[in-house]
């Protein structure tokens, strides 16, 4: 390690520093804190921690983004320095001899209270304070008689893939493919699965399901599609392209493709991913994703004692980083991707584009994945000069890009605007340079700094994920388990009693975040509903801060608590001002009851109408988004009722804020 004297000269960087004092900036809470890694050794035992320090925190991420380089790397050194650490190893080192001294009197391990001290993001009093409450409770739980097994089990989750009993049963290797966006990697997998006698795609999007849906259909396969909002189903069919959420775990199949695997690490949905892994039931288990998920996987499928390949794929096109940025709007070019990140600034930037007499094509997240490939389509025919869009680029659209354009190097997290990850910029960069189109791939940010940050960003080594703490969510066994040994009823207090067990017992898995699934609880405790009923519309997929859809989701849950069958109403989104909100949240709409129609068709037995409504919303959305990408100044309403031959474009509306 260099010494702080050394750090001073002014041959050296903030990074270089950082990197030789092992320091990492993380952003936690809308704040900026230096996290510092390094081991201890105590009592003949090396421990290692990655924490944010007593004075690791830094400036609010406004403050920060303000300051010079010279600034940030001044309060970096006052922070970041021998002594700083020092002093944190000294508070370290008490705790780790407590939680050693009472694993010893207790006769139990102290290897999973230790890892607490492995959170970047995370202060080292509450990893402390969380170390402690690991070693007491597997101290108390080597005491405590358990009233019934089935308590036991029922927070037990170091059995979790065990609970897959088809998976188990079988013989089943994995072969992971890494490699970065353009690599070849999921080509690779697919030709597999095709050529298999059965098999599955798992994949992140409804998007991607579909993709492939069409590409193992068009090679002559026997394949259903299956996500949650829509069903093809193909009598005899020997191959399934689906969302990963609709994991069938029953059927044995030959080949299973599992995409973008280094979701394992998302919060939101990362809990699919493990149990994708560790359920489905395929003699070959593709894992197709990122290079920094190899010590993830290797981890988790060690854990499921099956024998484990890996191959590593290079990117097939160059990926360069213009020289200068792009600076002005008449700079910008045919092939061009724009990337911003959220829908305002894609619509002010599409009309900044139009104004300037481009042909654009729109994307973002909200939008259907029917309305997003269209837009697509118009860029890859040629119908549109430029794309403008999110970071949903970054997954599941393979367009013809030659440059990819960062408008900003920040994204607004909920919180606070956070610079992005070197991973997600490099997923968003990687889709320049199509192989077969382009012989490279080209980068810019629009003004220099934004310039200046992504050309550092993708220079940045990305960290690997983390080799343990899987997310994992509690299925419906799992809830009546607890209830069973607890004689608890309410759903809002068994996923408590879930996320509780697990981050306290167990440091291989980990609750996945189910703040949102709780809060819908509290108010279908109310109703009186089966369990089973209340924990699927706390699944159901829809945006519940959206008054008029969290609205429609508590009468859907009413109905079915009357035992009357629910007809779906078209117009529940009121028309307004703004045609484009209109058919996003009809959609929206369509799709929930869809998705509610597969599972409860006795309620929902609109379900057919619904996929129809959906299709008739998704295609008037297009052909708004079409009509305000080009010079055009008609707006069209979109008519839930009205059959497509009816539907004219209509003057009138306000331009979306």
């Amino acid at each position: 390690m260099q010494t702080l004297a050394d750090a001073l000269s002014d041959n050296w960087t903030l990074a270089a520093y950082m990197e030789a004092h092992q320091l990492t900036l993380v952003h936690p809470h809308g704040e900026v804190a230096l996290s510092m890694r390094g081991s201890l050794e105590v009592d003949g035992r090396t421990v290692p921690y990655h924490l944010i320090g007593p004075k690791g925190t830094l400036a609010k991420l406004q403050k920060w983004a303000k300051l010079s380089e010279e600034d940030r790397f001044t309060m970096v050194r006052e922070r970041g320095n021998p002594a700083a650490r020092a002093n944190l190893e000294g508070l370290l080192r008490p705790a780790i001899a407590e939680v050693m001294k009472t694993a010893r009197t207790s006769s139990v391990k102290a290897d999973g209270a230790l890892k607490a001290l492995i959170a970047d993001e995370e202060t080292y009093a509450t990893r402390c304070e969380l170390m402690r409450d690991r070693i007491t409770a597997a101290a108390a739980k080597q005491k405590e008689q358990w009233q019934a097994e089935a308590s036991k089990d029922s927070v037990n989750l170091a059995l979790y893939p065990e609970s897959f009993i088809t998976a188990t049963g079988m013989k089943r290797r994995f072969i992971a493919l890494l490699g970065p966006t353009n690599s070849g990697k999921t080509h690779a997998a697919m030709e597999h699965l095709a050529k298999a006698k059965s098999g599955a795609y798992l994949a992140p999007l409804r998007l991607l399901a579909l993709e492939n849906y069409e590409r193992l259909k068009a090679q002559g396969l026997a394949v259903s599609l299956i996500t949650g909002e829509q069903k093809r189903l193909v009598p005899d069919a020997t191959h399934v392209a689906s969302t990963v959420e609709m994991l069938n775990s029953h059927m044995p199949i030959e080949v299973a493709v599992i995409d973008e695997i280094q979701l394992l690490e998302d919060k939101d949905r990362g809990a699919a991913w493990t149990a994708a892994v560790c359920g489905v039931p395929a003699e070959t288990v593709y894992l197709v994703g990122a290079m920094e998920a190899k010590e993830a996987i290797e981890a988790l499928v060690l854990r499921l004692g099956c024998p484990l390949e890996i191959r590593k794929f290079a990117r097939k096109t160059s990926l360069e980083m213009d020289p200068v940025d792009v600076g002005s709007i008449k700079k910008l070019k045919a092939g061009d991707v724009v990337v911003a990140f959220s829908r305002r600034e894609v619509l002010l930037w599409r009309d900044q584009l139009v104004a300037a007499g481009h042909s654009v094509a729109t994307i973002y997240g909200a939008l259907s994945p029917e309305v997003r490939q269209a837009q697509a389509d118009r860029f890859i025919s040629g119908e549109a000069s430029i794309v403008v869009g999110t970071d949903a680029l970054g997954m599941g659209l393979n367009t013809p890009a030659k440059r990819v354009v960062f408008t900003t190097a920040y994204k607004f997290d909920g919180y606070s605007e956070n610079l992005l990850s070197p991973a997600m910029a490099r997923q968003i960069a990687g889709r320049a340079g199509r192989y077969g189109i382009h012989e490279a791939g080209h980068v810019a940010g629009f003004d220099a700094e934004t310039h200046r940050q992504i050309g550092l960003l993708l220079k940045q080594k990305i960290h690997p994920l983390p080799s343990t703490g899987f997310f994992v969510a509690p299925n419906l066994d799992y809830l009546k388990q607890i209830r069973e040994a607890t004689g608890e009823k309410r759903l809002k207090r068994l996923l408590e009693l879930f996320s509780k067990h697990v981050e306290v017992h167990d440091e291989f898995f980990l609750p996945a975040d189910l703040t949102e699934q709780i809060e819908r609880a509290t108010w279908l405790d109310a109703l009186n509903l089966s369990l089973e009923d209340r924990f699927l519309f706390s699944l159901c997929p829809i945006p519940t801060k959206v008054a008029v859809l969290g609205n429609a989701l508590i009468t859907w849950a009413k109905q079915r608590e009357q035992g009357a069958k629910s007809r779906l109403d078209e117009r529940i989104c009121p028309p307004n001002l703004n045609p484009l909100q209109f058919a996003e949240d009809s959609c929206k709409l369509y799709s929930a009851y869809a998705w509610l129609g597969y599972r409860l068709p006795e309620t929902f037995v609109d379900e057919e109408k619904a996929q129809l409504l959906m299709k008739r919303a998704s295609e008037t959305l297009d052909k708004l988004l079409q009509a305000q990408n080009t010079k055009q100044h008609g707006r069209l309403r979109f008519d839930p009722t009205a059959s497509r031959t009816e539907r004219k474009p209509a003057r009138g509306g306000r331009r979306p804020r």
